[in-house]
């Protein structure tokens, strides 16, 4: 039995590989850090061009009807290149309206996310942990509250949030106030949005209160640790090649035993970890038991080797990795944010452990 990608996996991820390194290069990427929005947008369209915001969803509903694991692919290259654009959100609307909503909605919702236009920003931070202060109360078809780290609105026509019951919930963004995040990665869009009385819709019935939910953060943290993996393969590639390129004392740096040991380590890291993060992608298309736990490994496990893998090719290039002429800090700042966002290694780790009842 082959355990690999198939050839159709294989051609998408090139087709957008192809995409990004014309589209998202790292004078765009700078571009987009320093405020270019309109540009962020054009990659975005590009994307959904060709095709993947169809991945996920049933092909009854002029969708692709993949899994998991090719959505993974994709953001997998969207790490890689740093990409500014918006697609985790899409996705996880995707898995949230498939699994929590009725067929009316399904029909009214997903055709409309495939062709582009809808797009859907995502606000779930809070089924993880939610700060003091942060929650949404839903009452009478009305939303009240503040929800934060939202990602993907800026050009978002729809926001699905999760209520402090744990149900999903529809508002038009046209009714919420949204409140932009600083962060560390300046290539993608978090934000606070706050409903006053605001209007929304429930896609999932008191019955399967918080399924739709965990799905969500279930698959976002696998999508968080592929955008890991591609961010931290890139960094390990630009150490390999400052490495037999840079010079010191007449010899390629590379020649040195202890910047090989460097780059050796890094690879080592990584390797394992994409058949992680496969597996654990698979595990999901597959409704496999363990499905959830290997989520959380993968977040948490690509959360670490990803942290190590930014520090360690940074260190490679020296002083030069420090700069913005080379560019590393695009991606070390990926890596970082990815870290954290719905819930840092140790949260993700408890989680793992409570849902093997260890803790």
């Amino acid at each position: 039995m082959e355990f690999a990608l198939s050839d159709d996996q294989r051609m998408f991820q090139s087709s957008v590989k192809g995409y990004l390194d014309a589209a998202s290069a790292l004078e765009q990427v700078r571009q987009v850090a320093d405020g270019d929005t309109q540009l962020s947008e054009t990659i975005t369209n590009g994307l959904t061009e060709l095709g993947v915001g169809q991945i996920l969803i049933p092909e009854p509903f002029d969708g692709l009807g993949l899994g998991v694991l090719d959505a993974a692919l994709i953001q997998e290259e969207l790490g890689a290149a740093v990409a500014p654009a918006a697609y985790l959100a899409s996705a996880l609307a995707v898995i949230g309206i498939d699994i929590g909503g009725t067929e009316t909605q399904k029909a009214e919702w997903l055709p409309k996310i495939a062709s582009g236009d809808v797009r859907f920003g995502v606000a779930i931070a809070e089924r993880v942990g939610a700060r003091e202060g942060a929650g949404v109360l839903t009452e009478t078809g009305c939303a009240t509250g503040k929800s934060l780290f939202a990602m993907e609105t800026q050009n978002a026509t729809h926001v699905i949030l999760v209520d402090t019951d744990g149900c999903l919930q529809v508002a038009s963004l046209e009714d919420v106030k949204r409140v932009p995040h600083s962060t560390i990665d300046r290539t993608r869009d978090l934000a606070a949005l706050e409903f006053n009385a605001t209007p929304v819709m429930s896609l999932d019935g008191e019955s399967r209160a918080g399924l739709a939910a965990d799905k969500m953060v279930q698959v976002g943290r696998l999508l968080l640790a592929a955008d890991t993996l591609g961010a931290a393969q890139t960094m390990l590639d630009k150490a390999v090649a400052y490495a037999i390129e840079r010079k010191q004392f007449n010899r390629v740096i590379g020649s040195f035993q202890s910047v090989k040991h460097l780059c050796a380590e890094m690879a080592a890291h990584l390797e394992p970890a994409r058949a992680l993060v496969w597996h654990a992608a698979h595990a999901y298309d597959q409704n496999m038991d363990d499905a959830a736990m290997m989520a959380c490994l993968a977040k948490s496990h690509l959360a670490e080797i990803g942290t190590f893998i930014a520090r360690t090719a940074t260190e490679v290039h020296g002083g030069m990795g420090f700069t913005d002429l080379v560019g590393l800090h695009y991606w070390f700042k990926r890596i970082g944010a990815n870290r954290q966002l719905l819930g840092g290694p140790e949260k993700v780790r408890e989680d793992a452990a409570k849902l093997q009842g260890w803790a």
